[in-house]
């Protein structure tokens, strides 16, 4: 058997080199926005929650199938004074007008969910900046309002879906209560539940029309965040418009 000795002077070089490669890739691979999303290192983040100084909240509804319970909604709405954001599918809003002129009637925000509620995450930025820009042009047809506030499908975004969607003028908007509204076999007292034990100053709750429970169970919801001393503002109202930053959690706050 052959031992061969390799020499320290000789070894040295060889692993600086591939320290130097590693360091070079590592680098590269930070200045790609996409990772810096992941991450939360740069601005490209969405609003998940705001930090605000009093105990109001942000009730928000994704509306992208069926529309019979949006009357009961807004009614519910209007009965309690409460003002919601309704983040619509241009697709949506092109079936129903009727039901888009009545939320911006009554004062809520109607928002962009995009065209057709295809994950914004995998589409190219040509794609991603269609689907903002045709569901903004016909919520403002139908409403004669310019919309700003966007939330993707699904909440599937990338940094490049939120710059886009920034040059277009929208703030991009998550949350950080789900009520799980859609899940099949989800009861009341589990939706309830959620609701309770999860909100907090300044945080968005995302529910969605056309469920077996929210339309039913709106005016208990309401009831319960009003009991704990709550009270309600639309996204539009809620957010920061100008010197803040978004935390790494997603946590718009001032800048100090």
């Amino acid at each position: 058997m052959m031992f061969y000795v390799v020499k320290a002077k000789r070894v040295l070089p060889v692993v600086l080199a591939i320290v130097i490669v590693f360091a070079v890739a590592f680098i590269i691979l930070m200045s790609n926005s996409e990772v810096l999303g992941v991450f939360g290192t740069d601005n490209d983040l969405p609003i998940y929650s705001v930090d605000y100084p009093d105990k109001v909240v942000a009730i928000t509804f994704d509306c992208a199938w069926g529309a019979d319970d949006i009357p009961q909604i807004l009614s519910t709405l209007k009965k309690e004074d409460v003002k919601a954001t309704f983040f619509v599918l241009g697709q949506w809003a092109q079936k129903n007008p009727e039901m888009i002129k009545m939320m911006a009637m009554d004062g809520h925000d109607v928002a962009n969910h995009s065209y057709s509620h295809f994950r914004m995450g995998a589409l190219n930025n040509a794609k991603i900046r269609e689907e903002i820009d045709l569901c903004g042009r016909k919520i403002n047809e139908i409403t004669g309002n310019k919309v700003d506030l966007f939330r993707a499908p699904y909440g599937d975004y990338s940094s490049s879906v939120v710059k886009i969607a920034r040059e277009l003028g929208y703030y991009t908007i998550q949350w950080d209560v789900d009520s799980l509204d859609w899940k099949p076999g989800i009861s009341q007292s589990e939706i309830m539940n959620r609701i309770v034990t999860k909100v907090k100053p300044g945080s968005i709750l995302l529910f969605h029309n056309d469920t077996p429970h929210t339309a039913k169970m709106l005016p208990d919801i309401i009831s319960a965040l009003k009991n704990n001393g709550y009270g309600f503002l639309p996204v539009s109202k809620l957010i920061m418009r100008d010197n803040y930053y978004i935390d790494f959690d997603g946590t718009q706050k001032k800048n100090k």
